[in-house]
């Protein structure tokens, strides 16, 4: 009986470790940014610019990973303010109104867009 239950008791804990590391990589919003910038057409000092903001918006995605559960939905939606705000003082509006579609895709589709 008390193998059953450790038995039981390490499959609960190995599930529960693949969901956070699973949980974790939902949170991963790095992207390959040679491909970002052909898809919005950066110019040079653009694609440093994004390739920066991007990187602070992985950043704050990655804590909002690591935060508890209560925390973390307001710390998606700050980083994505956050990253919205920024990408729209960098971007034209025909490359911001893209990169909106791309993002909320990527969000969509990691069940983060509330």
């Amino acid at each position: 009986m008390i193998l059953v239950v450790a038995a039981v008791l390490s499959m609960t804990t190995m599930f529960a470790e693949d969901e956070k590391v699973n949980s974790t990589n939902v949170y991963d919003m790095r992207v390959n940014m040679r491909k970002l910038g052909e898809a919005l057409s950066l110019s040079l000092d653009q694609e440093q610019s994004v390739k920066d903001i991007h990187k602070e918006f992985c950043a704050e995605m990655q804590n909002a990973a690591n935060a508890g559960k209560e925390e973390r939905d307001e710390m998606v939606a700050k980083a994505v303010h956050k990253d919205v705000t920024y990408m729209r003082y960098v971007l034209s509006r025909k490359q911001f109104q893209k990169y909106l579609l791309l993002l909320n895709t990527t969000l969509n589709n990691r069940g983060l867009n509330k």
